[in-house]
């Protein structure tokens, strides 16, 4: 099954297949009002699926969206369901995934790889530093 496609997706596919601008925009028009076409919907189930299973943050998930065609309000809305817990929450789960594969290594291995993972997924500074803090990894350099 093909996923949604946001206004913007759906526009640029057309054109791409060259359908005039008038015609590819009463298209959308048609779609929208038949509800077949919900960029707030397809915002709302994009942040979550991608917030879910890929454990990415808002900041990504908000490019992703940008990158889609979705206006800002639309992406704001979108972003109001996941909460900074949730969010804190998927870090310190894609860590301890990783960490578990990692009992070998040194403790500045770890954080390093630790960090590389959650900054390319898109977390803050806070939320990694405070997922490695409450990992307790290198706490034996802090005292």
């Amino acid at each position: 099954m093909a996923r949604a496609k946001s206004k913007g997706e759906l526009l640029t596919h057309l054109k791409a297949r060259g359908t005039e601008d008038q015609v590819a925009q009463a298209t959308i028009f048609r779609l929208q009002e038949a509800g077949l076409v919900n960029d707030q919907e397809f915002a709302l189930a994009w942040a979550k699926s991608r917030h879910e299973h890929k454990k990415i943050s808002k900041r990504i998930i908000a490019t992703e969206l940008r990158q889609r065609g979705v206006t800002q309000e639309e992406i704001n809305h979108a972003l109001e369901s996941i909460d900074d817990d949730a969010e804190y929450q998927s870090a310190f789960e894609l860590a301890m995934k990783k960490y578990a594969t990692m009992s070998r290594l040194e403790s500045e291995v770890q954080i390093r790889r630790i960090q590389s993972l959650l900054q390319r997924k898109g977390f803050g500074f806070p939320v990694i530093a405070r997922v490695i803090r409450e990992l307790g990894i290198g706490t034996e350099f802090n005292d």
